[in-house]
């Protein structure tokens, strides 16, 4: 029933029995109605549908017509298919059915627009309206004014594209220019991409204000994008067998570019603020439509795709003769298109090293602003529920400072030193219109505590200090909640934990939090000199969101939390939920990358493994074995697996440096996760 399924093929079908009294769509051939290419087409791809049809119907024992995510590794093997070096069995299995499903539902439009002209429009007048001396409108349809407008002037299959983005009013391509486009296909060849006066057409429709992403999609079905860039015409139907990944290539690209025009509407400011005041400000808009249609454009080959793309994406300005700067720049977004969501979301965005690094490889505010657009369209586009408050509001809190960073000059980088001082005397002088002393305050951080005063804001700092000394001297853990609308972490939640260190602290709290339905985004890990504990998770709940104002939720969380806590060693079972069916086809081996911070100062483990419940206490438990202090925890979550990234001292505070020792917690971590998830997958 899906679109290019064999209901399109079916419903054609049904027409020639119904209107042309014929038992068979080859019948349709000799009466003019349907080309010999066409009815090719459609018997080829009936035939495929047909043999994953009935391979579902192997696989399953039963009739089953959907091609569910569960079987389509199965199916590969059953059409013989085989992993390469650089693409799965399935992964070609699949970029066949997307490849044949758009070329069938393509197809079936326009054979149902033609039949409608034929038989339901027949006897309705014609409206005609000349355009210029290659095209017409034919009842709101644009239409060539003759079979051979293609050939005479190569030009017009790129001029139709640019008529249909400057006028809304037109319906679509009639059927049969769509049919003469296929036909004509062929003329995009070299001489026709280095054409000066077909690349401007090309550039001008990027620079189009309406429908441009219609356009290009419609470019895609029609067959013309792939053949004017032809890197682009290899990744149409092509897949990542993952949960993370949930479109096509093509198809991701092209919803890439639906989003960045969103960027401009009006109403989608509120969503989008920053972008929303950033493409409108961009020198050379089709510069960033340009960096989309290139950033994924060498997935599937193997090595770097953001490399490869780039190295395409130079050719491409190169033979369109843009300026050196403006080749630069597309090649520089293409590369480094994955570098901001990266920095946002696994790295420590309080520290002023962290910032100043970013802000020395993007070098300007105007790769700044292009690369901001470029990411935030470049989440949304992969994957529905990706971009949630919190992630938007990293990626604002990343552009901003940045932006800071630069204003101030590469020259002159913040001092760790200065953001502590800073930040210790603004909290203070808050206190202290709350009536609380810096006595108290230093009572309760403890002395040589920088870290804390580094990584948490100063308002963060009164709420959590206020918090403790309004309760006295009770001798239960301290457990604050707030939520987006009263906190720095914009778009999540902040849970505030204050009670006696214990070695497997964090191991409890992750193991409760789970309990609770809550993921969590990012910890922020803190032990006073007094062996307390001043942790900060910050949260999501299931849907993604915020807990928002629910009284009866917070204080739920509030008492489980303490009711755990105040028994830390009774160990709470975290994996009381089952594993998602899905995640149980996949194998993730997982694979850990030890180092040290920019400055030295702590180890840094990445962790990348399937997602499973229980990973963090199960992680936590590994880190208490090996007596390391957990300092700060960025959790990432794509699809079916993670990406986290752990700060670690040793009980020292310093950092772990011993190449034995890391190569026995690499050991570790590798052999419990890979364990744990072969439990779990039976």
């Amino acid at each position: 029933n899906s679109p290019g399924g064999l209901r399109d093929i079916q419903t054609i079908g049904w027409i020639t029995k119904r209107h042309f009294a014929a038992d068979n769509i080859s019948m349709l051939v000799p009466r003019g109605v349907l080309t010999e290419r066409e009815f090719k087409q459609l018997r080829d791809g009936q035939t495929f549908l047909w043999r994953v049809r009935y391979g579902l119907h192997m696989l399953s024992n039963r009739p089953e017509d959907r091609l569910l995510f569960d079987h389509q590794r199965e199916l590969a093997k059953i059409f013989g298919l085989e992993d390469s070096e650089h693409v799965l069995a399935v992964e070609t299995l699949m970029k066949e059915y997307y490849r044949w499903a758009m070329k069938l539902h393509t197809l079936n439009n326009m054979l149902i627009q033609l039949f409608d002209h034929a038989i339901i429009r027949a006897c309705e007048a014609e409206t005609i309206m000349e355009i210029n001396p290659r095209f017409r409108l034919r009842n709101g349809y644009i239409e060539a004014c003759n079979s051979r407008v293609f050939e005479k002037t190569p030009s017009a299959m790129m001029e139709i594209f640019q008529i249909l983005a400057r006028r809304e009013s037109i319906a679509g391509v009639h059927a049969n220019t769509q049919r003469l486009i296929f036909q004509n296909l062929h003329i995009i060849d070299d001489d026709f991409r280095a054409d000066p006066k077909i690349q401007k057409r090309f550039i001008e429709l990027l620079r189009s204000k309406n429908k441009l992403a219609r356009q290009l999609r419609r470019m895609n079905r029609y067959g013309v994008l792939g053949r004017y860039i032809p890197a682009f015409g290899k990744i149409i139907g092509q897949m990542q067998h993952d949960l993370f990944h949930v479109y096509t290539v093509d198809a991701h690209t092209m919803e890439l570019i639906r989003f960045l025009r969103r960027f401009w509407y009006e109403e989608e400011s509120n969503t989008f603020p920053v972008a929303a005041q950033i493409v409108k400000q961009l020198p050379k808009v089709e510069l960033l439509y340009i960096a989309a249609l290139f950033h994924d454009i060498a997935k599937g080959r193997g090595g770097d795709h953001s490399t490869l793309g780039a190295i395409d994406a130079e050719e491409f300005c190169t033979l369109f003769s843009f300026p050196t700067e403006d080749t630069q720049l597309v090649s520089w977004l293409v590369k480094n298109h994955l570098l901001m969501s990266a920095v946002a979301q696994r790295q420590d965005l309080q520290d002023p090293e962290v910032i100043h690094k970013f802000a020395s490889e993007v070098k300007t505010q105007e790769h700044l602003d292009y690369l901001y657009a470029l990411t935030a369209a470049d989440i949304n586009a992969t994957n529905p529920t990706l971009w949630n408050s919190w992630r938007a509001s990293l990626m604002r809190q990343l552009y901003y400072e940045t932006k800071r960073a630069l204003r101030r000059g590469l020259d002159h980088p913040t001092e760790r030193q200065n953001v502590i001082i800073n930040t210790q005397e603004a909290a203070l002088a808050k206190l202290g219109t709350k009536g609380i002393s810096r006595t108290q305050a230093e009572a309760i951080w403890g002395k040589d505590n920088d870290e804390y005063f580094l990584r948490e804001t100063a308002n963060d700092i009164v709420w959590e200090i206020e918090t403790i000394v309004k309760q006295g001297d009770t001798k239960q853990p301290i457990i604050a909640i707030k939520d987006s609308q009263q906190t720095d972490a914009d778009g999540a939640t902040q849970i505030f934990i204050y009670t006696p260190n214990e070695d497997l602290i964090f191991t409890v709290i992750c193991a409760a939090l789970e309990q609770l339905d809550l993921n969590i985004q990012d910890a922020r890990i803190f032990t006073s000199s007094n062996n307390y504990t001043l942790d900060t998770f910050v949260v999501l709940d299931e849907f993604g969101s915020a807990i928002g104002d629910d009284p009866a939720r917070v204080s739920n969380i509030q008492e489980t939390l303490i009711s755990i806590l105040q028994d830390a060693s009774q160990y709470p079972e975290a994996a009381k939920r089952r594993t998602p069916r899905q995640f149980k086809l996949f194998a993730i081996p997982t694979e850990v990358t030890i180092g040290l911070s920019d400055d030295h100062s702590q180890t840094v483990i990445e962790v990348t493994t399937a997602d499973r419940p229980g990973l963090l206490a199960l992680l936590g438990r590994i880190f208490a074995s090996f007596n390391l202090n957990l300092m700060n925890a960025k959790i990432t979550t794509l699809g079916e697996k993670v990406e986290d990234v752990f700060y670690l001292t040793d009980d020292n505070g310093g950092a772990i440096t011993d190449p034995t020792l890391w190569h026995e917690i690499r050991s570790a971590i590798t052999s419990q996760l890979d364990e744990a998830v072969q439990s779990s997958s039976h």
